[in-house]
């Protein structure tokens, strides 16, 4: 995720959440890896957000993007939306996070309902 940052372009890792993949050249489009994108175009494409940083996650990853959670001018936390909604999965890189149990809880949700990517209808129900 690319932000306007004062004039400034900053590459975003959305902390806690791991999307499936549709722009890596070593990999193939994975299962539901459109949907996700076009859900994110959908929601942040030319809007205002608010990016909270988290200091148990440091502030940029290995590749130099800035760690963050994205809100949405509405005040929805656009990471947690991401996995209740089935278009993304929790992720844990390193080391517990603020948010960590409610993300994990909401994937353990959309799994029980099926949303997205856990829906068998479209990826089998499985990572």
């Amino acid at each position: 995720l690319d932000v306007d940052m004062d004039g400034k372009i900053e590459r975003l890792r959305l902390i806690g959440i791991d999307t499936p993949e549709t722009v890596d050249p070593r990999k193939s489009v994975q299962c539901f890896g459109k949907e996700a994108s076009n859900k994110a175009k959908e929601l942040l494409n030319g809007q205002f957000v608010t990016l909270e940083s988290d200091e148990t996650q440091g502030e940029r990853d290995k590749y130099k993007r800035l760690l963050r959670y994205v809100f949405l001018p509405d005040g929805t936390n656009f990471n947690q939306f991401m996995i209740e909604e089935g278009y993304a999965y929790e992720y844990t890189y390193d080391s517990a996070y603020k948010y960590q149990s409610e993300f994990k809880q909401a994937q353990v949700n959309a799994r029980a309902q099926n949303k997205g990517l856990w829906d068998p209808s479209t990826c089998s129900g499985v990572r």
